[in-house]
């Protein structure tokens, strides 16, 4: 899925995942009324669909997730893309390696 892609519905990504509104919304930060209008069809503003992308479909746990992680990462595609290259790289088939993450997307 792109950036900011319109997520098409969001209460199939809930109940694939087994959470209710309450549970499947408070991750992102949004509220279970504010959620359950999105699922009704309300279109949601950019930044709540990336980061439902982000948690629910990319497993990113953003309570993990720092500012210097963020600048560590663009320093290496900037400056040293090989390496960045070769640790993406590693990464991915270290995931291949186990068959599936733990944090792998149902989708």
């Amino acid at each position: 899925m792109s950036l900011f892609q319109k997520i098409a519905n969001p209460r199939e990504i809930r109940q694939k995942l087994g959470l209710n509104q309450e549970e499947f919304w408070q991750k992102i930060g949004v509220t279970q009324s504010g959620g359950s209008r999105y699922e009704a069809g309300r279109d949601m503003p950019k930044p709540v669909t990336e980061l439902l992308r982000l948690v629910h479909l990319e497993g990113v746990d953003l309570s993990s997730v720092r500012k210097e992680d963020i600048q560590i990462i663009e320093f290496l595609r900037d400056k040293h893309p090989d390496l960045y290259n070769k640790l993406r790289d590693a990464v991915s088939d270290s995931g291949d390696a186990r068959g599936s993450s733990s944090t792998s997307s149902p989708f």
